[in-house]
């Protein structure tokens, strides 16, 4: 138990010194664009800043998301205006006043570039709005939140089978290609969009009470439960037609240890002790075949497999921060000690291997054999501090938890 074992007892003065000492850092620091607004769209590893980027939807969305969290939990000044810059910049050159919703790209001027509704890129955007609401009384976060709540319901919601498609044109038409990016399948309706929709809604229930959001958040997780997830292999399903037919047999570990532990959290949201119970049980399944199949010797989680074979073994740098959040809730559910071994194997992959102690922040991926990829930005679209730090805010609460369980 964790009273027995002592390195997890300094795990988390180790988490917060990484959140303190280097993520949040590095962000208010390199990423704020003071000559032309925003953020920058890309830094290179070396900290080479290319001001002409594009800036992403995603980007921002998980900007926002991360510096309110933290002036949530440090109550920090400087977190709290790179919060409302990252709001005001998304309602001034994201948000669409003809059509609603959000663009998916603008240039780095803030002007549209790709315009498509993607549901992942909105859903992403709700989330952050819903946590930035929390932070003030202002009223109008919150409410943007719902408009876009009610533009995804309108627009997107298949209410002939459940769930949600993939992307629309600007003006909300369904668009013929439905893939997110150019590395997932043209399907309509992925595991991926769905996880953050359920992670979206689950956010914004917490702070407004509505009918219809709580029944589509039950209906979110009953979709996981009953279709995304494979019960037999306990691994999540990837992409589907309108009918939920699985188009694929690609095994994203990731995605799988983070999913285990979101269900759980929309589950708990929703209060719903049948499902609740469920995923659970359903959670400490899927960390064990993450922990069976893809946990590498040196604590690293490996990055996809098919047909039971790893395929890309490099280790990205939003797996490892899943897995120590997914790992230790798994302990969490079921009190097996190499659960807690296994959190502090990763967190310790990540100090030595992941983090960037030259240039700051973490490498976006490593080879397996440990070499850091230098094509991989260290912020671009995609490369956010919102893995890296929701792991920090998550895993010091779950330990500051514990801790008091071992003391009573």
């Amino acid at each position: 138990m964790l009273q027995n074992w002592s390195p997890v007892l300094t795990l988390r003065e180790r988490i917060e010194k990484e959140l303190l000492g280097n993520i949040l850092p590095f962000w208010l620091r390199y990423s704020i664009d003071h000559e032309r607004g925003g953020f920058y769209g890309q830094i290179a590893n070396d900290l080479t800043i290319n001001p002409l980027a594009n800036k992403g939807l995603i980007l921002n969305a998980r900007i926002l998301w991360t510096f309110s969290r933290a002036h949530k939990v440090y109550g920090d000044e400087p977190c709290l205006r790179t919060a409302q810059r990252a709001y005001d910049y998304l309602l001034q050159n994201f948000w669409d006043r003809d059509f609603g919703g959000v663009y998916w790209m603008v240039d780095c001027n803030g002007k549209p570039v790709e315009t498509k509704k993607r549901i992942y890129g909105q859903a992403f955007t709700l989330y952050a709005m819903a946590e930035y609401a929390s932070l003030s009384s202002d009223e109008g976060a919150l409410q943007q939140a719902i408009a876009l709540h009610r533009l995804i319901e309108q627009a997107s919601h298949d209410s002939a089978h459940c769930g949600y498609f993939e992307t629309y044109e600007r003006d909300w038409t369904m668009a013929a290609e439905q893939r997110l990016s150019e590395v997932d399948m043209d399907e309509k309706k992925s595991m991926n969009t769905h996880l953050h929709m359920l992670e979206a809604y689950a956010n914004l229930l917490r702070r407004w009470d509505d009918p219809l959001l709580r029944a589509r958040l039950s209906e979110l997780l009953q979709i996981f439960l009953g279709r995304i997830i494979d019960r037999n292999t306990h691994h999540l399903r990837m992409f589907f037609d309108e009918h939920w037919h699985d188009r694929s047999n690609r095994v994203s570990f990731g995605h799988d240890i983070e999913g285990s532990w979101l269900i759980c959290e929309a589950a708990e949201v929703l209060n719903d002790l049948g499902m609740l119970e469920e995923a659970k049980n359903e959670a400490v399944e899927m960390a064990h075949a993450v922990c069976e199949q893809a946990l590498d010797s040196d604590g690293g989680v490996l990055y996809e497999s098919s047909g039971n074979e790893i395929v890309d073994s490099d280790k990205h740098w939003w797996p490892q921060a899943e897995a120590v959040v997914g790992f230790l809730n798994a302990y969490e559910l079921s009190g097996r000690d190499y659960f807690l071994k296994a959190t502090e194997r990763t967190w310790s992959f990540i100090e030595n291997c992941i983090v960037d102690h030259q240039f700051g922040e973490w490498y976006s991926k490593i080879s397996r054999d440990g070499i850091p990829s230098n094509d991989k930005p260290k912020v671009d679209a995609w490369k956010c501090p919102y893995h890296n730090s929701r792991c920090c805010f998550e895993l010091m609460e779950r330990l500051d938890r514990l801790a008091k369980q071992t003391r009573a």
